[in-house]
């Protein structure tokens, strides 16, 4: 998990800094799910507005839950997986 934080802040964000540079996008469709009783929304405002400047085919939803939304709400991550792989 460290190492993922360390990535983060240094040759990720290099190579991400690279491809805004370069115009570069995301070309496939991109699925954001965000935890409503976390603190994204009050962080970031629309955070769905972040990842459209990424990927021009961002599909996304928030679900009832708190930061762990994979433990917090299995069923309804799941419902949207399997929604998004249908695709």
């Amino acid at each position: 998990m460290c190492e993922d934080y360390r990535a983060g802040l240094g040759p990720d964000r290099a190579a991400d800094d690279a491809d805004r540079a370069a115009g570069r996008k995301i070309g496939c469709p991109v699925l954001f799910v965000w935890a409503e009783r976390d603190d994204m929304v009050d962080l970031h405002g629309d955070p769905a507005a972040i990842w459209r400047e990424w990927a021009d085919d961002v599909r996304a939803t928030s679900i009832d839950s708190g930061h762990h939304m994979a433990e917090e709400a299995p069923e309804a991550l799941a419902a949207v997986l399997a929604d998004f792989l249908a695709d």
